[in-house]
């Protein structure tokens, strides 16, 4: 019996949430394979697949983030009132 590969992942690996802060303004920071988009967080300012692919990297990534005051990169981009606890909280749980 052959399968026929329709190019399309067992799993979709799409991610939209900032793994360091928690932002998701709907931009594909990865697709569905999981390859990385190298897109800039208007809030933290990481770009996905440049220092948000290890767990220790993403955790001090965000622990300086915070130690800053949490600045947005973008800051005209930033909602009005922002909670930066509430946004933390979305962090996928597999990157807090």
């Amino acid at each position: 019996m052959q399968t026929q590969d329709t190019g399309q992942p067992a799993e979709d690996l799409s991610e939209t949430v900032c793994r360091v802060c928690g932002r998701d303004d709907g931009s594909l920071l990865r697709d569905p394979h999981g390859v990385p988009q190298y897109v800039i967080c208007d809030c933290c300012g990481i770009e996905s697949g440049l220092g948000d692919d290890h767990l220790s990297k993403v955790r001090e990534t965000r622990g300086y983030w915070v130690s800053q005051g949490a600045p947005w990169d973008v800051p005209k981009n930033r909602p009005a009132g922002w909670d930066v606890l509430e946004q933390l909280s979305a962090v996928p749980a597999e990157w807090r």
